[in-house]
């Protein structure tokens, strides 16, 4: 099975680039996230003509929203509403060989890192200190977390872990509690066990940047965890970084494993 995670921004304008992808890629599973659109205009329609009908869906109007996309049936349909917000950052289904799919986009916080003097951030420290309490108190087996996690944990995840020390996304506080959430929650980050602790690795490239290639100023916020009883089923990881430079991209680019179970 081949399984992706994909920070869209904005399923409807993209839906081309989506498809493509899909066939190109030989995808069975893909998660989205960002979809922006409520599930009453959800191109659900594109995907089952291109021959990925079963779909598990959960969006709103312009902001958040996240979907999973399979070619076989999605069974055990559900979502958790966190830090107190019922806004569409979760969701989760039973996809082919019994495996339970998380797909989370968490916030991504602002841009001053003090929950005093700015609550997106607050909101984004106590999302992710619940999704540790819930994922220790609830160990995951056959499962896999996938998503926009939004924080780049290690210095090999960023371009600079000095010049983005106190930069949203970096800082030390994130960095410890996205940590915290994969060992307490008894989670394997699968990408980075594939590449190794020294390959530099990123997922997204800022959409301020007028080369992002040239630059190469990345962060990997994309990330795909399994439980600890799938870590030796992942037989390949692909980051499609080609993907940043097609027609009108995300900023974010898809993460693939394959698992072979």
């Amino acid at each position: 099975m081949r399984l992706a995670t994909w920070n869209i921004n904005s399923v409807r304008l993209r839906i081309n680039l989506v498809l493509d992808f899909l066939t190109s890629a030989d995808i069975d599973v893909l998660c989205l996230q960002e979809t922006k659109t409520e599930d009453k205009h959800f191109p659900a329609e594109a995907f089952t003509e291109a021959g990925w009908p079963h779909h598990a869906i959960r969006g709103e109007k312009s902001y958040n929203g996240v979907a999973i996309i399979a070619r076989k049936p999605v069974t055990a349909i559900s979502h958790r509403d966190w830090a107190g917000r019922e806004d569409c950052r979760h969701i989760s289904a039973q996809v082919e060989g019994g495996i339970q799919v998380h797909n989370f986009y968490v916030p991504a916080g602002g841009d001053v890192p003090d929950r005093e003097a700015n609550p997106k951030f607050g909101h984004k420290l106590d999302f992710l200190s619940e999704m540790t309490s819930y994922f220790a108190a609830n160990r995951p087996e056959r499962s896999v977390l996938v998503g926009d996690l939004n924080i780049a944990p290690l210095p090999e995840d960023v371009w600079s872990t000095k010049q983005l020390k106190n930069v949203v996304s970096h800082t030390d506080i994130e960095r410890e509690g996205l940590i915290r959430l994969m060992n307490d929650g008894s989670w394997h980050d699968v990408v980075r066990a594939y590449f190794g602790a020294a390959e530099v690795l990123y997922s997204w490239w800022s959409y301020r940047a007028r080369d992002w290639a040239a630059s190469n100023r990345g962060r990997r916020l994309d990330h795909v965890w399994t439980s600890l009883d799938l870590a030796d089923s992942v037989s390949d990881v692909q980051i499609h970084s080609d993907l940043r430079g097609a027609e009108k991209p995300s900023d974010h680019v898809p993460t693939v494993i394959t698992i072979a179970d």
